[in-house]
């Protein structure tokens, strides 16, 4: 593999360190702004939300500029806005900072995927993808677990400073390590739009939302899960994600290798076994032994899903793949903010903490549905093709 790929992934550990430390630290941010856990858990919501308007306003504002200056450029809105949060008085400035940090979330995923599938062979390209996922997959073992124990030991604001200096590393890893794009095709706004006239492009947007929601809407609360119901202390929680974050690493690798041979056989299965994974964590959550398995297996089966959703909306949209592939990293946060929003209704409707996984497994269900859906019609389209491809070789 390229070297170049290395430093997207170095990049998407970054991001995805944002994104999702949160959720081990939502507990101290809340106490320390004086918020319910459900407003707290807006500072995810939120970012899922700012992720879609960055994944689809920037990426086609940048249409026809190169890609490795923008992925630099939306690297620095990264630093920017973690540097906010790490300093915020108050719970508005810190929601104002996971914006801005959330605005080159989506584009720097949405562009960069296009970057690493063009590093490689066709053949490869859903590998390639999932090795700069990798990034994510990392920063949950790793980034996760020790922002969650650097935020309790020194107080939260330390996770995100350092998060503000990986986001410079990041910054020259790109640099000195992707390539400048080189096309002969003039870019074009109109051109990528013409991505979304295919009914495919909209089925995969809509697996994303439900397959990746489902997973999120789970893990958004597992802190109050983990410490209110299966009985763990809070510093029990960096290492628990990193049991997690291992699923993840797993899922994320074998989700490559499987989508390269079938991309929706892939989703078929994995989403199923993700349904039955969440609503047997719901019941077993009281028992620690049980829970521990259990979070491997969703992290596993949760991210599995993630190489397959991205490179099927890029087969999909082949002939325009940057907007498109910008708008699926826009689905997977409309997702998180989608089984974020749900799971924190069901906690204020006095359902328990175990809520939101019951949300989480109804949310997949319905992303298998789709799924059966929506390959159901790429068979249909399919043998038209041959049809017509041998009515005309006739004539």
């Amino acid at each position: 593999m390229p070297a170049g790929l290395i430093a997207l992934a170095l990049g998407g550990f970054g991001i995805g360190l944002t994104e999702f430390v949160i959720t081990g630290l939502l507990p101290e941010v809340a106490a320390d702004y004086g918020v319910s856990e459900t407003t707290a858990g807006w500072l995810v919501t939120g970012y899922a939300l700012a992720v879609i308007v960055g994944a689809l306003g920037l990426t086609a504002a940048t249409t026809r500029l190169a890609r490795k200056p923008v992925l630099l450029g939306l690297l620095v809105l990264f630093v920017i806005g973690n540097t906010l949060s790490a300093v915020a008085p108050e719970y508005g400035v810190m929601m104002l900072g996971r914006v801005i940090a959330a605005l080159c979330h989506g584009a720097f995923f949405g562009i960069g995927s296009v970057v690493a599938s063009n590093m490689v062979e066709r053949s490869k390209r859903a590998s390639a993808v999932a090795l700069m996922f990798t990034g994510l997959t990392a920063s949950n073992v790793l980034g996760v677990p020790f922002g969650t124990f650097l935020g309790q030991a020194l107080g939260w604001r330390a996770t995100f400073w350092t998060i503000a200096v990986i986001g410079v590393i990041a910054l020259v890893g790109v640099a000195l390590l992707v390539p400048a794009t080189r096309t002969t095709e003039v870019p074009s706004l109109t051109r990528e739009l013409s991505a979304f006239r295919s009914g495919q492009v909209w089925l995969s947007l809509g697996m994303t939302v439900l397959g990746y929601g489902g997973m999120f809407g789970a893990f958004t609360y597992i802190a109050y899960t983990l410490t209110s119901v299966s009985g763990f202390t809070s510093s029990a929680v960096p290492w628990l994600l990193i049991v997690f974050g291992i699923g993840l690493f797993v899922g994320n690798f074998a989700g490559g290798k499987l989508a390269s041979r079938s991309i929706d056989g892939t989703l078929l299965v994995v989403l199923v076994v993700l349904t039955v994974v969440l609503a047997v964590f719901a019941l077993v959550a009281t028992s620690p032994i049980l829970t521990v398995i259990s979070l491997v297996l969703m992290g596993a089966f949760g991210f599995a899903t993630v190489p397959a959703l991205q490179t099927r909306v890029m087969q999909y949209a082949d002939h325009a793949p940057t907007l498109a592939s910008g708008a699926n990293i826009a689905a997977f946060n409309l997702g998180n903010a989608l089984g974020a929003w749900i799971g924190g209704l069901t906690i204020a409707a006095g359902l328990g903490y175990t809520s939101p996984i019951w949300a989480g497994a109804g949310i997949t269900l319905a992303a298998v549905v789709l799924t059966v859906v929506a390959a159901a019609a790429a068979r249909r389209g399919r043998a038209h093709g041959a049809v017509t491809t041998g009515s005309v070789a006739t004539v």
